[in-house]
């Protein structure tokens, strides 16, 4: 039976390995100053490899960041174990966990179907708002910024995104500290401290979400080509980040 060829852990070229060290003291001082500017700054952290590069930043450097996640109720078992690791692996951070209210998921599951996502962009939004947006909301209610691990390669809908933006929203300050991070700078930070990442990334999921929502890529697609794949490339946002500006 044919196998596609899948993406892999990108192999890291020594000019970046070479640029690493300067390119993480640069984000040291932004994760300190954004920090320094608030009262309450919150990380909302996917478990993506992006996220655990600045989670682990903020864990070995003491920085008075709260990290917290989202836990949807779909996550993959790769996902759930890579959880324990992070406490395992940090003693010191407090990791909250958000989830999503029991009642709207029954609400939505017994209105629309368990897995009524794949019928239209509007139902996988709405199943997006009750895992995914409500418990930000909550998580982010006594917050004054907040921070995401988005980058400006990961897709077309970020190709613009900056440094600092305002989350309109929330009326809070939004950070985006690796914005000008490329994927292979984000692994060259990985695999050079040994942080734990997704043993997903090793099946080809450059991209991981909700369970359903995600599957591996082949080499020569977009890096977010496996989430929801069903839907055309420039309504890929789960609306956690589309409503800043």
């Amino acid at each position: 039976m044919f196998k596609p060829n899948l993406w892999q852990i990108p192999t890291i070229a020594h000019p970046v390995q070479q640029q690493l060290a300067h390119k993480t003291e640069i984000l040291i001082e932004r994760l300190k100053q954004i920090a320094e500017r608030h009262q309450t700054a919150k990380f909302a952290s996917s478990l993506a490899v992006e996220d655990m590069l600045i989670t682990d930043l903020i864990a070995k450097c003491g920085i008075p960041i709260e990290v917290f996640t989202l836990n949807t109720g779909r996550l993959n078992p790769e996902t759930l174990a890579l959880l324990e690791q992070v406490e395992q692996r940090y003693p010191n951070l407090t990791l909250q966990r958000y989830f999503p209210q029991a009642a709207a998921v029954q609400a939505y599951i017994h209105t629309q179907g368990e897995n009524a996502f794949y019928h239209s962009v509007e139902q996988r939004q709405q199943c997006c708002f009750i895992r995914k947006v409500e418990p930000l909301n909550r998580a982010l209610q006594a917050a004054d910024a907040w921070l995401s691990g988005q980058r400006r390669d990961q897709s077309v809908t970020r190709a613009e995104l900056p440094f600092s933006e305002r989350d309109q929203a929330r009326r809070i300050a939004k950070y985006n500290p690796i914005f000008d991070w490329s994927e292979r700078d984000v692994w060259a930070y990985i695999l050079h401290h040994q942080v734990p990442y997704n043993r997903l990334y090793q099946q080809g999921y450059p991209s991981i979400g909700c369970e359903p929502c995600t599957r591996p890529v082949k080499v020569d697609e977009d890096i977010r080509a496996g989430r929801w794949w069903w839907e055309n490339k420039d309504s890929k946002e789960c609306g956690l980040h589309t409503q800043s500006a």
